[in-house]
């Protein structure tokens, strides 16, 4: 049961530079914005579609059909055009099947690319851009940006969840070599953002770049407190648990960097976590079994609402837990 209600939550935004040995995520403090929680706001749709935005300065036309035939069957093995025009372009890769009882069938998913499209509503609310920790320019970006390609998997909520990272990897991979001109790419499920350019130079292995392109780990502080809050924000992509902290006394950057590592174990282990088991906590500033914090499931702290794996910290632990 989650007690912890009704948070003034303070979202501290970063400068255009990182310090060496933070890791994922550098905090860096330039001003601060403070939003009031809302846990009216579930997430929607979770694991059912998986939606990327590629960000444009200027209008674009879709890319040659052949041109795109051959960058997708780069980077997915052989997938099939079944629709093409200005407006919208799919794709099948074919060493990915989803099977469908009903019909007794092996179908592979759809890869949908649509046509640019001027952007009428912001791409992200303040919270999501006050969280832009990947990409240091992502405001200015946004404000320029004023065009955009939206690109989905359909029919993939079936696939093996390490099945599935894999393909939209690559898909993401393949659009940013399809669109030249565009500048970042927003992953719409936890509103991380990256340059082209960082995808392109993209030197993490292979089987770890879901986690660091489409997972969002967060930082908030708690208004009157000297509480602090990281979580994470796009595991239900692959029906998969997001994480929480709820601490004080730390620096958040051990905490995120345990975040991505619990992941990672999440990820490779099909989730083997349960309420009440015990993980290894930090000690010294890296993870260690002589301090175990236990782990329960619960409703998030911060919205969007969703289910997720919050992590006792024990003595550096805020908030009241049943």
């Amino acid at each position: 049961m989650n007690c912890r209600k009704k948070y003034i939550i303070i979202a501290k935004e970063h400068s255009n530079e990182r310090r060496e040995g933070d890791g994922f995520m550098g905090l860096f403090k330039k001003k601060e914005k403070v939003f009031q929680q809302d846990l009216s706001n579930a997430e929607e749709n979770q694991g059912t579609v998986f939606v990327i935005y590629l960000l444009m300065e200027q209008m674009c036309e879709m890319p040659d059909k052949q041109f795109m035939s051959e960058v997708m069957t780069k980077h997915l093995g052989e997938s099939e055009c079944f629709c093409y025009d200005k407006k919208m372009a799919g794709f099948a890769p074919s060493k990915y099947k989803v099977h469908f009882e009903k019909d007794n069938r092996d179908i592979p998913p759809q890869l949908m690319i649509m046509g640019c499209v001027k952007t009428e509503k912001p791409v992200m609310d303040e919270i999501a851009e006050s969280q832009l920790w990947d990409c240091t320019d992502g405001a200015e970006i946004l404000d320029k940006c004023k065009y955009r390609v939206f690109a989905a998997d359909m029919l993939a909520a079936g696939l093996n969840y390490k099945e599935r990272a894999e393909m939209l990897v690559d898909y993401v991979e393949a659009l940013v070599e399809l669109y030249p001109s565009c500048k970042a790419v927003v992953f719409e499920n936890s509103k991380k953002m990256f340059t082209r350019e960082e995808i392109l130079n993209c030197r993490i292995p292979k089987e770890s770049r879901f986690i660091y392109y489409a997972v969002n780990v967060r930082f908030f502080n708690i208004q009157g407190t000297d509480d602090m809050i990281v979580d994470t924000l796009g595991m239900s992509t692959l029906f998969l648990p997001d994480l929480q902290y709820h601490f004080h006394d730390m620096d958040p950057n051990l905490v995120v960097n345990h975040a991505y590592n619990l992941l990672s174990y999440i990820f490779d282990n099909e989730n083997p976590i349960k309420s009440d088991d015990h993980i290894d906590g930090i000690k010294d500033g890296q993870m260690s079994r002589e301090v175990q914090w236990n782990v329960q499931y619960e409703s998030s702290l911060i919205q969007p609402v969703r289910e997720v794996i919050d992590v006792n910290m024990g003595e550096y632990a805020s908030g009241i837990r049943e």
